[in-house]
């Protein structure tokens, strides 16, 4: 009989951040390297290359670590059904060591399950929850800054007060389209975009 197997699940939302924190979380339950999985994306979705290699070696009895309940998405919805395929489809256990509640190998007679079954959809739903209310705190912010006259975006470039000046070199043949773009700080196509914006033929 195959002996069951430990992995370990970590996911970062962007390809520059830390996994340092969650792996030092996992170290302790001595994982073996090749069954630790990790994804820099977003959790939006489960279309993750990791995420969709590890789901295919899990078998019965086999454990799924993580640290965090959010580490396997960011919706409602989508944690419960990726919980329930790993402990109902694939019969593998959970476990998430910031929540020890929510630890599949505990309790496996009807109240046990029912606990972890509550408890995580209480928790997904309270995650869900903040992450909204974080989206409306933003928005709120964003829409009182702009009542301010706080300007979002890039500031636009403007041209130098000496550029009728080099503009005239430039018809004339003196310097090159380039170093009137150099001059002004911008790209040449951006310059000549303002200029036609303007109304000032090109040539």
């Amino acid at each position: 009989m195959k002996e069951h197997q430990i992995f370990g699940y970590i996911r970062v939302s962007a390809k520059d951040q830390n996994v340092d924190r969650q792996i030092d979380a996992l170290a302790p339950l001595g994982i073996p390297k090749r069954n630790l999985y990790i994804d820099k994306q977003s959790g939006k979705d489960f279309e993750r290359p990791a995420w969709r290699r590890l789901v295919k070696r899990l078998r019965p009895g086999d454990l799924l670590c993580v640290k965090s309940i959010d580490r396997l998405g960011r919706d409602y919805q989508e944690i419960i059904e990726q919980w329930r395929s790993i402990t109902k489809d694939r019969q593998a256990d959970i476990r998430v060591m910031d929540m020890p509640l929510l630890d599949t190998t505990y309790g496996k007679d009807l109240l046990g399950t029912f606990i972890a079954d509550l408890t995580l959809q209480v928790l997904s739903f309270a995650a869900q929850l903040e992450r909204e209310n974080i989206r409306q705190r933003q928005a709120e912010g964003i829409a009182s800054a702009k009542a301010r006259g706080v300007r979002f975006g890039r500031k636009k470039k403007e041209l130098p007060e000496d550029f009728e000046n080099w503009f005239a070199r430039w018809r004339s043949g003196e310097i090159t389209g380039k170093q009137m773009a150099d001059h002004c700080d911008m790209e040449i196509s951006v310059l000549y975009r303002k200029l036609r914006e303007a109304g000032i033929p090109l040539d």
